[in-house]
């Protein structure tokens, strides 16, 4: 048998910048939990409640809460595997989406760095994908001066949205046409999701008054649902829309050309290989 017919019928793992161990998967799955009931919060709590008393408040709690445990996972992600050729490839990337993000802003739904982001998870894997996805948003809110109580929840959402591509089936099971029409649709669920989100955490701060779409602590579950999605097509939909279909578009059109880049420079980092040191012979 060949070198060609043995690598086709094993195929090489797919390298990984992180490897998640026990620790780092506890704390993703903690964060993760406490990200959820900080995004729901409002279809959790009863109307009788004293988290539904202190409605106004209850975000700034959450975002000061996600800020805390966002840096633990990061830091447990690190101490799992994110040696320094993992640092340069997380700095490159996070700069790169920093940077495509403003391109956009003020335009409905042109959002490139999204697209960025998903390709990124899929060839680096969950656990990079996650820190990736939170560095890169807080490095793009320095950069805009979008920094706010928001931020921790766009921090997690977009982790979330890169950790899911590196989740998605791995290459060795598709490759060409199918796998960009994988990505790109995820990419395409997946910004409506990360705008459904981000939508639940900008909500609660709207005064009940101002608006009958606004969340109102003391009306029932039911009814703040049915005002949540009137928000969300009132004020959202169009702009997510636009960042779906931006981010197909782009997986479609330069896709190709970005993962073959991405698989190339993983390679030829060899994360999995440890650094070793020599002295210099005498």
């Amino acid at each position: 048998m060949s070198l060609r017919e043995t690598t086709r019928t094993h195929p090489q793992r797919q390298a990984r910048a992180v490897r998640l161990g026990p620790r780092s998967l506890a704390a993703l799955a903690l964060v993760s939990a406490v990200g959820v009931a900080g995004f729901t919060w409002p279809f959790l709590a009863p109307p009788t409640s004293q988290l539904s008393a202190h409605a106004q408040d209850a975000p700034w709690l959450f975002a000061g809460l996600l800020v805390l445990l966002v840096a633990v996972v990061a830091a447990a992600i690190s101490e799992s595997g994110l040696g320094p050729k993992a640092v340069a490839m997380l700095g490159v990337l996070a700069a790169t989406g920093a940077a495509l993000r403003p391109i956009g802003a003020g335009t409905a739904g042109i959002e490139p760095m999204f697209f960025l982001m998903v390709l990124s998870g899929r060839v680096l894997g969950p656990g990079f994908g996650f820190v990736l996805g939170s560095v890169t948003m807080f490095a793009s809110a320095l950069l805009t001066g979008g920094v706010g109580p928001w931020l921790p929840f766009q921090m997690l959402a977009m982790g979330w949205f890169a950790m899911g591509a590196g989740l998605l089936p791995g290459p060795d099971r598709l490759r060409g046409r199918a796998e960009l029409a994988m990505l790109a649709g995820y990419g395409f669920l997946a910004a409506f999701a990360y705008g459904t989100v981000m939508n639940m955490a900008g909500w609660p701060f709207m005064s009940a008054l101002a608006s009958n779409v606004a969340f109102d602590p003391h009306a029932p579950v039911a009814a703040n649902l049915a005002r949540f999605v009137a928000y969300c097509v009132a004020t959202s939909l169009g702009w997510d829309l636009g960042r779906a279909v931006v981010t197909v578009v782009l997986t479609l059109t330069l896709g190709p050309a970005v993962l073959r880049a991405l698989r190339r420079a993983t390679r030829r980092a060899a994360f999995e290989t440890p650094v070793t040191f020599e002295a210099p012979r005498q």
